[in-house]
């Protein structure tokens, strides 16, 4: 029955955006990198939030709320901030240059140096790192809820490659012939099944909780009686985020390249048909990331609190070698409160929503090679039709790639969360530097913005990676321990490396000389309208409110 209703949900997804896309043209550039330029606000909404969620987010958020409580709320909560700076400051500007790719942008700003620099750096990312990961994830999900090594008879090896496979196919087929437009009205269908989803399984485990008898508002005073610190914004010392400092270093700085500069998110909102609507779907979804604790966060804490009373459910939370794992928690929670007849109905939310992560970025590689390898650099007399069909060959090839490599790079790696997790951050803060630099000053170069993201790679690798024991020598090691004393904290240690970035390609700008011939003008593409949506400070600046009102509310 739970296999039926799984399969049932999933095609259910891809006939109706068939029947919604059909007949729209796929066959110029925009048509198929952007919609036509045609999303409304609400699409736009439910494709950041669809592309964004998956299951990295309901299982190692989840996990961590289980360990650490309501203090991991930071990845979600904050984003709402950063969504309002997406909205007012960088999408306009976006918008008023007519882009399709954020290296498109930083060509028009610094050069076609810097365009490749970056163009080279997202493919690889997405290809090698990101979607691989999706891909496995959503093998390990899907198989576990559905307990397909018995239902099928297999491994659990085959299983893996067998679900890869499967969502490999099914998500590149949204990508590769249906473009953003099909992308993006199948998140908002997935995004409308996980919210739903999503809700239910809190409402279950609050229900659970509470008992027969017993009333959900009574759940949070009966959790916090046993655990004080489950619904504290700020963590203990020791935690992840164990102050308010994290989140104006490293979290922050993620959250802005996230939500305001990755191509993979921020693309569907180069589709919208206009300013006003683009503003309007961006801070509809930052509304909705303040609430996501409610789905992301709170399942955990509960499981946290059945845990501790219920031996049988703390078992499930067992790996082969009786340590407790917390990318358990999320799908041991779900067998124990959904009822049966809704099982299959949310393995669909979720694959749809891991779908919907691995169509958006491989629609995202397809526009990034093709407008700024192919078009650019390979054939740049080719036509729109040749341009669309080097996009649907280049997501072919990504997507058989990324399959292959998911199981051979993730299957078996202990904590891949956080490993997928330590991987962004090391293109995250120099791109993120050199794209903000780039907003301030307008006479910096190309040369001075290459120079810069290099050295903030190499920098970001060593502070991620490197611990003083590939190395003999004793000044190595010391200056190594020096960082991890005084960086304690890996966000603080972006942060600094985020202002060092800022500052030494100020000093490339205006002490070495590496500047333009001509100080930058943003030229007005005439794409779209670019009439902003008024009440959109006025939400903006209520949004911060609220992000602002739950942490002082709930700090102790």
């Amino acid at each position: 029955m739970a296999l039926f209703t799984f399969l049932f949900f999933t095609i259910m997804v891809a006939v109706l955006t068939w029947w919604i896309t059909r007949g729209k043209s796929n066959d110029t550039e925009d048509g198929f990198f952007l919609a036509g330029r045609s999303l409304s606000g609400l699409v736009i909404a439910g494709s950041l939030l669809l592309t964004n969620l998956s299951t990295e987010q309901l299982v190692g958020l989840n996990g961590g709320a289980f360990k650490e409580g309501l203090s991991v709320m930071a990845w979600e909560v904050i984003a709402g901030c950063s969504l309002v700076v997406m909205a007012l400051f960088f999408l306009p500007r976006y918008l008023k240059s007519g882009i399709t790719t954020i290296p498109q942008f930083l060509e028009e700003r610094y050069g076609a140096g810097v365009r490749a620099l970056t163009t080279g750096v997202f493919i690889v990312a997405y290809m090698l790192i990101l979607l691989p990961f999706v891909l496995y994830s959503a093998a390990a999900a899907l198989s576990a809820m559905l307990d397909l090594p018995t239902a099928l008879g297999i491994t659990q090896v085959q299983t893996i490659w067998l679900v890869v496979a499967f969502v490999a196919i099914v998500g590149s087929g949204y990508a590769i012939f249906g473009g953003l437009r099909a992308v993006a009205i199948s998140d908002t269908f997935n995004g409308a099944g996980l919210l739903v989803g999503g809700s239910l399984i809190t409402y279950f485990a609050l229900r659970y909780v509470a008992g027969a008898e017993g009333s959900i508002m009574d759940v949070f005073e009966v959790v916090s009686k046993e655990n004080p610190d489950a619904f504290v914004s700020i963590g203990r010392e020791g935690e992840d985020i164990d102050s308010i400092a994290p989140l104006f270093t490293g979290v922050l700085l993620l959250n802005f390249f996230y939500w305001c500069t990755n191509q993979q998110i921020i693309q569907r909102t180069f589709g919208a048909k206009n300013l006003a609507e683009g503003q309007k779907g961006v801070l509809l979804a930052a509304f909705f990331k303040i609430l996501a604790p409610l789905i992301l966060i709170l399942p955990g804490i509960l499981a946290l609190h059945i845990a501790q009373s219920n031996e049988a459910f703390n078992t499930t939370l067992l790996d082969a070698s009786g340590e407790r794992n917390n990318d358990l928690v999320y799908g041991s929670l779900v067998r124990l409160v959904l009822p049966s007849a809704l099982t299959g109905f949310f393995a669909a939310v979720v694959v749809g929503s891991i779908l919907s992560t691995f169509n958006s970025v491989l629609n995202s590689s397809a526009t990034l090679f093709s407008l700024g390898v192919y078009k650019q650099v390979l054939k740049p007399d080719a036509s729109h039709l040749d341009v669309v069909r080097s996009g649907q060959i280049c997501s072919a090839v990504v997507a058989v790639l990324s399959a292959i490599a998911a199981p051979l790079v993730f299957m078996g790696r202990d904590g891949i969360f956080g490993y997928f997790q330590s991987l962004n951050g090391v293109y995250f803060i120099p791109l993120l530097a050199i794209i903000l630099f780039g907003f301030a000053n307008r006479t910096a170069s190309g040369r001075s913005a290459v120079i810069t993201a290099l050295v903030g790679l190499v920098v970001m690798l060593w502070g991620t990676f490197f611990d003083g024991t590939v190395s003999e020598s004793a000044g190595v090691a010391a200056v190594d321990g020096w960082v991890k004393t005084y960086f304690h904290s890996g966000y603080h240690f972006m942060g600094a490396v985020f202002v060092g970035l800022l500052g030494f390609q100020w000093a490339l700008s205006e002490l070495a000389g590496m500047k333009r011939d001509q100080p930058y003008v943003q030229q007005d593409a005439k794409a779209v309208d670019l009439t902003p949506w008024k009440p959109a400070p006025i939400v903006g600046g209520l949004l911060v409110l609220a992000v602002l009102s739950i942490y002082a509310v709930l700090a102790q």
